[in-house]
């Protein structure tokens, strides 16, 4: 790779990480989540399994992309010939790429509903608007397919563009401007919450951690949640990291971006509680919190219209930082596999993930009801795009931890690395062992918990990682 395909600033792969990681998964799945299993010790776990699965696991997926140099998929290739290693853990860098594709497709979808309802904050149409009204007006739009292919279209182009303008003139120069400004929006909403909401609420639910009103299932989905928050098994760290300069450290960077992330979705949090417990609304409102629940809020506080507009153009811009990700993995393989331009590189990406995000936008409406994926699978078409990713990404980190942790030569990793020995022995624990067991919990938790299905599920993944790991170990003596 060339020197120009290198970030400009040692700091940019962690602006570029940070803006990655953060987006609707921090401030919309985030509270939400949190909401609905009890606050301060869904945090706790949440906060714990970020140090000891997502770091480590960001750390190896950063590895991988700098010591490759290349997109997600050619990298794996690279790096399974150089190192001997077989040839079945390409599917990394393939399984990465499907998952953001997917992922793009919806999540443009989803974020087209912050542009639309910034457009309904700003021109006051909800101010004094109760409940029942403001529910109606979120169905409405779900209703209408014009509606959400035109805020769907949109966004992906605006994406587009912005990644097709390239590595420095795009994503490097978007991202230094996107990032301080969401961030600055963010601390701008939340004193607005802190002045006009009850900021005292919104703490003590989040930082009273008492274990016991936490369910094994809401544990699930704190790791979940701190392992997707990360952006982890989608590509997207893999091609960033391959722009990574070879000066920067991978574990400051990693634990950088994990504490900014975890910050960001914890002053996300503090804001959107400390509005809805000063309107009086309960928390646990589950995905409405932020398009129904918030939107109430705002209409009945004082100068609500505006900062609710403003919020959502933070979500707007934060979804964005995330889209152009999700782009970048699959261009890039498209111009080094076939010598295409970034531009076109980026507009077939588009393109794609455009039509497919068709099947999200008709979910809501045309699709509602008679499908074949409700057929077969009780699931609309979106749930169903959705549940494919959430098995995706899971395999995917889970398969990064293992590659990095058995495969990859010791003297690629410390060199790579770069770090003392005794972090590095700890690092490779929680890679090698830690952070897959946690994976395979998350991953088990998205296979449907059918008497007769289970057991042979958890017996295929313990066959399946015994054999990976054993012959591993075996190639590496």
């Amino acid at each position: 790779m060339s020197s120009n395909q290198i970030w400009t600033h040692k700091g940019t792969f962690l602006l570029a990480a940070v803006g990655s990681a953060v987006g609707l998964g921090n401030l919309w799945r985030f509270p939400y989540l949190a909401g609905e299993n009890g606050g301060g010790a869904f945090i706790l776990i949440y906060i714990a399994t970020i140090a000891m699965v997502g770091v480590p696991i960001l750390i190896a997926e950063s590895l991988m992309g700098r010591s490759s140099r290349r997109s997600p998929i050619m990298g794996l290739k690279h790096l399974t010939e150089t190192h001997g290693a077989s040839r079945g853990w390409r599917v990394i860098g393939w399984m990465g790429a499907v998952a953001a594709f997917i992922i793009l497709s919806f999540y443009s979808v989803i974020a087209g509903w912050a542009v639309h309802y910034s457009g309904l904050m700003f021109s006051g149409s909800l101010a004094g608007a109760d409940s029942e009204q403001i529910a109606a007006s979120f169905d409405t739009l779900l209703a209408s397919p014009n509606l959400l292919l035109a805020y769907h279209t949109a966004f992906i182009l605006v994406s587009g563009l912005i990644v097709g303008m390239g590595i420095h003139k795009g994503i490097e120069s978007g991202l230094r401007f996107m990032m301080p400004a969401l961030f600055l929006i963010l601390l701008i909403v939340l004193g607005y919450a802190v002045v006009v909401g009850d900021a005292g609420a919104a703490m003590a639910f989040l930082f009273t951690f008492n274990l016991e009103d936490l369910s094994l299932e809401g544990w699930l989905e704190a790791m979940g949640q701190s392992f997707f928050t990360l952006s982890l098994g989608m590509g997207a760290i893999m091609a960033y990291g391959a722009y990574m300069s070879s000066e920067a450290s991978l574990t400051r960077t990693a634990i950088w971006i994990a504490c900014v992330d975890t910050l960001i979705a914890l002053m996300a949090g503090v804001a959107i509680f400390a509005l809805v417990f000063g309107s009086g609304l309960e928390a646990g409102q589950g995905p409405g919190l932020m398009f129904v629940t918030l939107p109430i809020a705002f209409a009945q506080l004082p100068g609500g219209s505006i900062l609710g507009g403003i919020f959502f153009i933070l979500v707007i811009g934060a979804a964005l930082t995330s889209a152009i990700s999700l782009i970048e993995p699959i261009a890039a393989w498209l111009i080094e596999r076939f010598g295409l331009s970034r531009p076109l590189s980026v507009g077939i990406m588009v393109a794609a993930c455009w039509a497919l995000g068709l099947v999200t936008v008709f979910s809501f409406n045309i699709w509602s009801e008679g499908t074949f994926t409700q057929a077969w699978f009780n699931r609309s078409p979106f749930d169903v795009l959705e549940f494919i990713t959430n098995i995706l990404m899971p395999i995917g980190g889970l398969l990064i931890a293992l590659f990095v942790g058995w495969s990859l030569s010791r003297q690629e990793v410390l060199r790579e690395m770069a770090t003392t020995s005794s972090w590095f022995a700890v690092w490779q624990f929680l890679v090698r062992f830690v952070a897959p067991t946690a994976v395979a919990f998350v991953f088990l938790r998205t296979i449907p918990q059918v008497e007769g299905y289970l057991i042979p599920t958890v017996g295929a993944v313990a066959i399946i990682g015994g054999f990976t790991i054993g012959r591993a170990m075996l190639a590496r003596r």
